[in-house]
């Protein structure tokens, strides 16, 4: 678990597989790659999705953001702007 923070603090093992299946449902339906991938790499793994969805989450460039209820019905990010 460690090495989980240190790649994206703030996000739980949960939550990056939920962020990593969503993306790789976009990439089985037909969605572009956010990151340059050979024909050879795609090759190499198969042409998984998941693996792709990985690989764009190891680089930080899926636009996706965790949003997380606190009490009281305030969520993080109008948290962050008061």
């Amino acid at each position: 678990m460690a090495k989980e923070e240190r790649e994206r603090p703030g996000i739980t093992r949960f939550e990056r597989a939920r962020i990593i299946g969503s993306r790789a449902l976009q990439i089985a339906s037909g969605a572009p790659f956010h990151i340059k991938l050979s024909k050879k790499e795609l090759e190499e793994i198969g042409y998984d999705p998941i693996a792709i969805a990985k690989k764009e989450f190891d680089a930080g460039v899926i636009p996706m953001t965790v949003s997380r209820p606190f009490p009281e019905k305030v969520t993080e990010s109008e948290e962050e702007k008061e």
